[in-house]
């Protein structure tokens, strides 16, 4: 479908210049769009690739001599990425999941499914799930038995809901992810090494042989409206009370969310992070990829982790951590200044030793 230049100008509250009839029917890099696409350049550094390309269009920054650029039509957009999100919405065209219940799909007789609703093939819905209107579930889907689906959810390819799970309005699931898996919660009869190192720190006494007995997860997971849950992530049940993320709350790629874990509103949750059972996240809070929070600690609100960040103690709101152990990371990018300056250190402390001035790792 294509759009005149206006449409999209108004759909995402920008200005724009030139031809407003011009139709562009996608979007692409300056050096690789076509006369029908829209060229994405919305910083100065973008600008030699549109002589490359042969966009007759392109979203451009505010002040741009569009027409020495040889365009025909512009659209200005003071904040690219706020631009952007606008853009994509209004051209993603979405899965392809008809409209009404797929031949194939197994639904219990007890299950409700709401007013146009879109069930795709080889879908799995048990004894008592509701299904909310608008919802759309692509194939291979499974909702277990109680679960509660609202209007607008979006669930894609093999998503697994498992039993009384409660999904708010308009949360997206991608491909292959649990949402309701058991919570990894064992006990031993006698104390464990664990619990004698969480005490000491570090020090064992007899070692002896121990099994595990498992704690089963009673409770379920309650997903807030507008979640995003990423490709081949997992959020494990409550033991009791349910896992809960708030409303807003993004989840990337291979995050685990552990059992009893709350998670506020509007918190980016990068790929690969993961979140002991227990533990508390505020509200806005960013954890960058590959970050780990042990169990039962609180984050507070509006923190944010860089990258690999572990955090084993509370973090206070508003800070900004980095490393492993977690500190603030104003501290930590000092501690490795320091850490850089180690070797030279090491050899001046040898030459005034009157030695040969090779640093000793030791």
């Amino acid at each position: 479908m294509a759009h005149r230049i206006k449409d999209i100008a108004a759909a995402i509250g920008a200005e724009a210049a030139g031809d407003l009839e011009l139709r562009i029917s996608g979007a692409a890099e300056p050096d690789q769009a076509g006369p029908e696409q829209l060229a994405l350049a919305m910083t100065p550094a973008y600008a030699a690739g549109l002589a490359r390309g042969k966009a007759l269009a392109a979203m451009v920054w505010p002040g741009a001599d569009w027409q020495s650029m040889g365009l025909k039509a512009a659209i200005f957009a003071p904040r690219g990425r706020l631009a952007m999100a606008g853009l994509t919405r209004l051209l993603d065209k979405g899965p392809r999941i008809a409209a009404g219940v797929h031949p194939t799909a197994l639904i219990d007789p007890e299950a409700e499914i709401g007013e146009d609703a879109h069930i795709g093939p080889f879908v799995v819905i048990g004894a008592g799930a509701r299904i909310g209107p608008g919802a759309r579930i692509a194939s291979h889907v499974v909702i277990g038995a109680g679960a509660v689906i609202a209007e607008q959810a979006l669930l894609l390819e093999g998503v697994k809901i498992g039993r009384d799970v409660r999904i708010g309005a308009r949360v997206i699931c991608h491909p292959g992810a649990v949402v309701g898996s058991d919570g990894f919660s064992f006990v031993t009869p006698e104390k464990s090494g664990i619990e004698q190192i969480r005490e000491t720190l570090g020090q064992r006494g007899e070692i002896a042989a121990q099994t595990w007995t498992r704690i089963h997860s009673l409770g379920s997971v309650t997903l807030g409206d507008d979640v995003e849950i990423g490709a081949n992530a997992t959020v494990d049940r409550g033991t009791i009370r349910n896992t809960m993320i708030g409303s807003g709350t993004k989840l990337d790629n291979l995050v685990h969310v552990g059992h009893n874990v709350q998670i506020g509103r509007d918190c980016l949750i990068c790929g690969q992070v993961g979140i002991a059972g227990s533990s508390k996240i505020g509200d806005r809070v960013t954890l960058g990829g590959q970050c780990g929070v042990s169990d039962n600690i609180f984050v507070g609100d509006d923190v944010i982790c860089g990258g690999a960040t572990k955090i084993f103690t509370n973090v206070p709101a508003g800070r900004v951590m980095l490393g492993s152990p977690a500190v603030k990371m104003d501290l930590h990018v000092e501690m490795q200044k320091a850490l850089r300056r180690l070797p030279r250190l090491f050899g001046r402390v040898a030459a005034l030793e009157g030695g040969s001035g090779d640093a000793d790792p030791k």
